[in-house]
């Protein structure tokens, strides 16, 4: 850390974006920053798009005035696909983005595209595919899932209430896809390039893995909204569906194809998602003790 820098601000506020890439002019531009969180973007569309659109289009035209020799690479998402055209999906796959949070980062994936075309910027995007680790936000599903079930599998936590639970998304490991980031920066030109598992689970799949680490087995029963999972020892209900946590338009399936980036970046995930389950569990058992 101590080679790191850390210049604070906000990449909506355009004059401070532009002081921070002149001054700087650095070899490598990874824009991650966004409002990220799909439930919100549908509470907000304004802030999200002033922040994913806004703030997008203040670095790039920042690289374009003032370092135009800056490799850039934008953080684009599955999302993209929303109510999916084609399984699996790639980069020639048709978007269909499904909340104002995919919509915004379409705007961000093509204003990517016209820049690198119009200017011979090299900017790239990533087509990330859902990247979990043990340090992803209580608020996002995986991590809302075992942080509960590790409070309640030491008694601090009655019930996990979810959403969607038959919802299916391509989930990796963070650190295997921080390394696809960086192998496309590193490519030889500009590009599109989709980062995935080329698996696809269930959330419901998720919770049991997930209570299966902690030591306790789960049986379901009822169908749709009316859907429990019990202790399969105790009879005692763990989980249950609550309404309010369902998206306005649903996304029920994303599921990637990496070919691409096996093929031009020799780029593959390493991390199963089994085994991306016991780490994220473990870590919040960890914590809990």
């Amino acid at each position: 850390m101590q080679k790191i820098k850390i210049h604070w601000g906000d990449i909506t506020d355009n004059l401070f974006i532009d002081t921070v890439i002149s001054k700087i002019k650095p070899d490598e531009i990874y824009h991650l920053a966004a409002q990220s969180f799909v439930g919100f973007s549908f509470e907000n569309p304004k802030f999200t798009y002033d922040v994913n659109i806004g703030g997008t289009l203040n670095i790039i035209n920042a690289v374009k005035e003032y370092s135009p020799n800056s490799k850039t690479y934008f953080a684009a998402t599955s999302e993209l696909f929303g109510k999916v055209q084609e399984i699996p999906q790639k980069e020639t796959t048709s978007f269909y983005p499904r909340s104002p949070y995919g919509v915004s980062k379409l705007a961000g994936f093509w204003s990517i595209k016209n820049y690198r075309e119009s200017y011979n910027l090299f900017m790239s995007n990533g087509i990330l595919f859902n990247h979990e680790s043990e340090m992803r936000g209580p608020e996002f599903v995986t991590r809302k899932i075992t942080l509960a079930v590790a409070k309640i599998s030491k008694g601090h936590q009655d019930c996990l209430e979810l959403g969607n639970l038959d919802a299916k998304r391509d989930w990796g490991y963070a650190k295997d896809y921080v390394e696809g980031m960086w192998k496309i920066l590193q490519h030889d030109k500009a590009d599109d390039f989709v980062l995935s598992t080329n698996e696809t689970h269930s959330v419901k799949e998720f919770v049991e893995l997930a209570f299966k680490f902690a030591g306790i087995t789960v049986e379901w029963e009822g169908t749709g909204v009316n859907k429990i999972g019990k202790d399969s020892k105790t009879g005692k209900i763990l989980v249950k569906v609550n309404p309010a946590f369902f998206r306005p338009a649903e996304v029920d399936i994303l599921i990637g194809d990496h070919s691409k980036a096996k093929t031009k970046l020799r780029w593959e995930p390493k991390t199963k998602f089994e085994e991306l389950v016991k780490i994220m569990i473990e870590k919040d058992l960890e914590r809990i003790n």
